[in-house]
Parts: C-alpha cells; sequence; structure tokens
C-alpha cells in the first residue's frame, strides 16, 4: 500500500465540519440532534406531486446547463415579486446544485487565487472553507453581539488592492442576523466607492420574525451590476437533499458563472427542476407564512426554555438558529460545552467555535430548532436539566 499522501494542498487544512461531527456523536449517544440543519419536515404535497409526476413523464434527461426554461421564468417571477429584483430569465439566471453549488460556480467564475472577499463573523463555516481552497482569502469583520452589529470602519480597515468582492448571509447562519437596509446601505456605498462586487446568500429570505424586512443588496441603487444573489429552495420547502438552487446576477457576470456550472455539474437534477417550476406556479404566500409562523413559534419556545435553564440565548431574527452563550458552564471552549450539553441533556448543538476564526465563539453553541414541534418540545424539557 502506497504511503504518500495523495491530499490535495488545496485542501491541506480541511476537517470534517464541526456540525457532521456532533451529528456523528448525538447518533452515538441517542439524543436529540438540534445541531445540523436537515430540516426533516414534511415537504409541500403539492412539489412532491408536480415533482413525481416529473418523474413519471420520464423528463430524465440534461437540461440546458442554466436549467430549464419553465424553472428561470418561475425563478424570475419570484424575485421580481418577493426580492424586487429584475432579471431576465435567459442570461440574468442560473440554476445551480443548491446555493452552495451557485458560491462555487461564483468563486471559480469571478475570482483569482489570492482575491480578498471580506465576510462577516459569525460566518457560515462553508463560505469562509469555499473561499480559501479556491485560492482566495477571507478577511474576516467581527460584528457584535446581542444584535451582531459591524464598525463601518472595519469595511476600510481591512481593505487591501487584492479586495475584490463582499459577501454577506441574510437572515445569517448560524446568527439569524437580519442585515437592515443601512447596514446594507453602508455596505452598498462600500462596494460602489471601491469598485468591489457583492455577494449574497439569501436561502433564509422567507424565515424573517418580529416585523425584520428581508431586503436583497441587488436592490439598492447602483448595485444590480456588481450583485451576485444566490438562494434556492431546499430551507422553505424542506428539500435539503434535492439541491436546487440559483444565482442571479447581470450578464456578465452569470455568463462565466453558467461556464463552471456546466463544466462541474453539467446541471441540476432535470426532474426535479420540472417539479419546482410546477409547484413554484401554485404555492401561494399563504404557505410562507405559516412556516415563518411555524419557525417563530419553535424560536421562541426554545428560547424561553433556554432562559429557564440559565443560559442565555441571542434570539434570532431570522433563520432558525439560536446562537446561545454558555459562559455559566466555565468550560471556556465551546465544542467541551457542546458535549456537556449533549452527555447531561441529550441534545445536539454546534460549538460557536465553527463559526469564528478568533475566539469569539468559544462560549457560544448553536441549536438549530428546524424540527418538528414535538421535538424541539422533547429538547426544551431535556435542556432543564441545567436549572
Amino acid at each position: 500500500m502506497s504511503t504518500q499522501d495523495f491530499r490535495s494542498e488545496r485542501i491541506g487544512f480541511l476537517q470534517q465540519s464541526e456540525i457532521r461531527a456532533m451529528t456523528r456523536e448525538c447518533n452515538r449517544l441517542g439524543g436529540i440532534n438540534l445541531g445540523q440543519g436537515v430540516c426533516p419536515l414534511p415537504s409541500p404535497p403539492e412539489l412532491l406531486e408536480a415533482a413525481a409526476q416529473a418523474v413519471r413523464e420520464d423528463l430524465s434527461t440534461y437540461s440546458r446547463f442554466d436549467g430549464v426554461d419553465e424553472l428561470r421564468h418561475a425563478v424570475a417571477k419570484k424575485l421580481k415579486r418577493y426580492n424586487k429584483i429584475e432579471v431576465d430569465p435567459e442570461t440574468e439566471l442560473v440554476t445551480t446544485i443548491g446555493s452552495a453549488g451557485a458560491f462555487i460556480c461564483a468563486l471559480q467564475g469571478l475570482f483569482n487565487p489570492g482575491d480578498e472577499i471580506i465576510v462577516f463573523e459569525p460566518f457560515y463555516g462553508y463560505h469562509v472553507n469555499a473561499i480559501r481552497v479556491a485560492g482566495c482569502v477571507p478577511k474576516v469583520i467581527t460584528m457584535k453581539a446581542p444584535d451582531w452589529s459591524f464598525d463601518p470602519e472595519d469595511l476600510e480597515r481591512l481593505r487591501t488592492d487584492r479586495t475584490r468582492a463582499v459577501l454577506v448571509n441574510t437572515p445569517g447562519n448560524p446568527s439569524g442576523k437580519v442585515f437592515s437596509r443601512d447596514e446594507l446601505g453602508v455596505i452598498a456605498d462600500f462596494c460602489k466607492t471601491h469598485d468591489l462586487l457583492g455577494i449574497t446568500d439569501e436561502i433564509y429570505e422567507y424565515l424573517v420574525y418580529d416585523g425584520q424586512e428581508h431586503v436583497s443588496l441587488a436592490t439598492l441603487p447602483g448595485m444590480f451590476e456588481r450583485t451576485i444573489t444566490m438562494s434556492g429552495f431546499s430551507k422553505t420547502f424542506a428539500i435539503t437533499g434535492w439541491r436546487l438552487g440559483y444565482v442571479a446576477a447581470p450578464a456578465h457576470l452569470a455568463g462565466p458563472m453558467g461556464l463552471v456550472n456546466d463544466l462541474f455539474y453539467i446541471c441540476a437534477p432535470t426532474p426535479l427542476q420540472h417539479g419546482l417550476a410546477r409547484a413554484l406556479e401554485v404555492i401561494g404566500d399563504d404557505y410562507f407564512d405559516e412556516i415563518r409562523k411555524k419557525y417563530k413559534a419553535n424560536r421562541d419556545l426554545f428560547c424561553d426554555a433556554l432562559v429557564e435553564a440559565g443560559l442565555t440565548p441571542h434570539v434570532p431574527e431570522g433563520s432558525y438558529y439560536i446562537l446561545t452563550d454558555v459562559t455559566r458552564f466555565g468550560l471556556n471552549d465551546a465544542r467541551a460545552s457542546a458535549m456537556h450539553i449533549l452527555e447531561k441533556a441529550g441534545v445536539a448543538s454546534v460549538a460557536g467555535s465553527a463559526f469564528f476564526a478568533s475566539d469569539g465563539g468559544r462560549n457560544l453553541v448553536r441549536f438549530c430548532v428546524a424540527q418538528p414541534r414535538e421535538v424541539v418540545e422533547q429538547a426544551a424539557e431535556r435542556i432543564q436539566v441545567f436549572k
């Protein structure tokens, strides 16, 4: 057997994600998994039937590299109605393998090794790791709890001659932060002043609470021409395994991303594309209102339970994650705290350090409440062991 290390240099830093590691530990100990956002909830029946019908019709060949016509046009209608973004579905939309696939296409199609991308901490680890594997450099701005605000001067402080873009995840994973219109305005002005791209991951766009408004960066004056808007349907329709997302951008940006999408992925699963396109024509706003209410109820239930147990949740404005301060355990180690919770209460979380480049996450863990109500209730009861 060869002793040569075949692992490529570009992934030399990669390890199994903390999220998947905690899922493995949870399974080993028979706990309730509030760690990984697998979203094991019922998908809309209209969507399941539409996809099944597309399979029965044997719509099984390759689609266009940027997706079937019906889906691109349906997404364009959705973007105009909900996001207030107008795109040409023929040249400014690419159907991707989830929003994660959209990000890979952006990195490979628009950036060069050594380019710097500004990200906000706490961040989604996939974003930072994907940036690094692409040979680019993440430059991190630390947001401050409890509202996860940032100092606009940090943008200028981090900028160098190699800075090419600013990445915004709103609503955010893991913080649940919803960037305000004013905050996005600061970012937009910064991008326009220095001729930078804006990249937004808006996968949780429908999950905003307490009167918060979801604003797409591309809608701000002068930003459509320089913004890459990534999103998808995994979270809102509970189809995380279908891997259907999209990227919307002006043609001069969408074109290179489409080339990479064709090279790396050929196309997204064709029958699922057809099913989603048909479902988008019949699923109304009442569906999104209902899931928003359900996730907010789960958020409120579990946040109340955490407070009752003597822990301090940072109540999210959006998404379905809850960063929680566990300083009272006195461990000063996020992974040790997550294991303590799992072993004593039987509830899995994720170490907050997985979402920070600094030591800001050492006393934080992240819970995910994208679970059926009865599962969240059971986890809320178990967490009371810390009272």
